[in-house]
């Protein structure tokens, strides 16, 4: 196996040696071609610039996280304060059939809040 590596390797040097003019032309063809592909890239498809200075992410999902959890609280303070209400008509003895289906609403939609899920 290494041998015939070796063999190879020395066929294609003994082929440099032999023609060089032709090696380097086509060495020449092939640094031309991608240098013009390069230049073509660049004017025709340009890199997109970004800003120089970018918040990372950490940082910014957590003020997302944040804001999401604020808004939780307030639905979940406005849950309550209805289940507070429908909790004095209870005790007032004047709960309706449609209180008690909203009070399972509110209640469902409250564990949804709290749990994430």
């Amino acid at each position: 196996m290494i041998d015939n590596i070796i063999l190879k390797y020395k066929e294609y040097y003994a082929f440099l040696e032999r023609h060089p003019k032709q090696v380097f032309i086509y060495a020449m063809l092939i640094l031309s071609v991608s240098f013009i592909g390069m230049i073509v890239q660049g004017v025709f498809f340009p890199a997109k610039k970004e800003d120089s200075f970018k918040l990372p992410v950490l940082y910014s999902k957590s003020d997302e996280k944040k804001k999401e959890r604020d808004e939780k609280e307030k639905e979940m303070g406005k849950i309550m304060q209805q289940l507070e209400k429908y909790k004095l008509k209870r005790d007032n003895g004047s709960l309706t059939k449609e209180d008690s289906l909203r009070i399972n609403y509110l209640f469902n939609q409250y564990q949804t809040l709290k749990n994430g899920h």
